[in-house]
């Protein structure tokens, strides 16, 4: 009889949908149609958020071993102490890096439990070199036993989408309402847009574990459904991401796919993500992010170029990597993964 390899979906059982959440959901729903060895293990609804971490410590690791689970794979940062066959995806660093983003219960959870779970893990899994580093760096993590494998991007972003429709036109960000976000760097931006009847449009809501930031001049949509997202990007006239700090950046990636020209900052893993295919500024700078913002509007080479760029990065890939990680991580636990860990961008 084949084990199984239980799949962590606390994530993507969340109604609020960020990069970690997009990971959990994603291979959720891939890795069974590459493998029925997985099988995802969803708690109830009420602990997806901040009470699911006592499910996740106890009652996971309890269901992991009634079943007899090769590995438990866990997509979202965190995994089960008490368990011995964590496969673990840690996006990044950033809590122990910049903790003044973050509210003080979170930090400390973060700063207890993060290195135990790199230091524990069967393997590590990260999304950009940048977080490779990051998990070196900041917790002390062997680079042997981490492999790089990057985020992806569907079908439904694509330069077909049909553009959503509203009343005046818009530059898009697609980002949670936190300081690591730097939305209030777009202040300048919005309010040179608004003389042009134009609109700078934030798609995203506030978590309670992010300190937040205001910012003056843009329009505030809150959170967005998932299938109104593709439709979001295409009808926008240039996305913008100033982050201090980002792991990965998919939301600069579905824009790309979209054929949306997108400006993004030049600090943690954007440069891998984007490449040659957009614009970069010093996300301190909010007069060079405005000026940006105005070049790429219309810019259809770069619109271009981001499609291109885009195309090499799909889902299907990122679910196959995880699949082979996963794979040797359970037949070959050593030497298999060492071989593996270079990681690439």
């Amino acid at each position: 009889m084949v084990r199984p390899i239980l799949i962590n979906a606390r994530a993507a059982a969340r109604p609020e949908l960020g990069g970690v959440e997009r990971w959990a959901r994603e291979l959720e729903r891939r890795l069974p149609a590459l493998d029925p060895a997985y099988e995802a293990v969803r708690p109830p609804a009420a602990l997806v958020h901040r009470a699911g971490h006592a499910w996740e410590q106890s009652a996971l690791p309890a269901i992991a071993a009634r079943r007899r689970a090769a590995l438990l794979f866990n997509p979202a940062n965190l995994a089960p102490l008490a368990s011995g066959r964590n496969v673990v995806v840690i996006h990044d660093a950033a809590a122990l890096r910049e903790p003044g983003w973050y509210s003080r219960l979170y930090v400390a959870w973060q700063r207890a439990v993060l290195p135990a779970v790199a230091r524990r893990a069967v393997h590590l899994v990260t999304v950009s070199q940048f977080s490779r580093d990051e998990l070196v760096e900041t917790l002390g993590a062997d680079p042997a036993r981490i492999t790089v494998i990057p985020g992806g991007v569907d079908e439904r972003f694509s330069a077909s989408t049909a553009p959503a429709r509203r009343d005046r036109p818009y530059v898009l960000t697609v980002a949670s309402r936190t300081a690591r976000k730097n939305l209030a760097a777009l202040s300048v931006t919005a309010e040179r847009l608004a003389r042009d009847g134009t609109d700078l449009v934030v798609a995203g809501g506030d978590r309670p574990q992010f300190q937040a930031e205001s910012a003056s001049g843009l329009t505030w949509l809150g959170h967005v459904p998932d299938d109104e997202l593709p439709g979001l990007y295409a009808g926008a006239l240039a996305f913008v991401l100033p982050s201090l700090y980002e792991g990965f950046g998919l939301t600069a990636l579905e824009a790309m796919a979209c054929g949306t020209p997108v400006v993004v900052s030049d600090r943690g893993a954007l440069p891998e993500v984007v490449g040659e295919a957009g614009l970069y500024v010093d996300p301190t700078d909010p007069v060079a992010i405005a000026d940006a913002v105005e070049r790429a509007i219309g810019d259809a080479d770069l619109g271009a170029a981001g499609r291109d760029r885009a195309a090499r990065f799909s889902w299907e890939r990122t679910a196959r990597e995880v699949h082979e990680c996963l794979r040797a991580a359970r037949e070959r636990p050593g030497a298999a993964l060492r071989r593996r860990a270079s990681g690439r961008g």
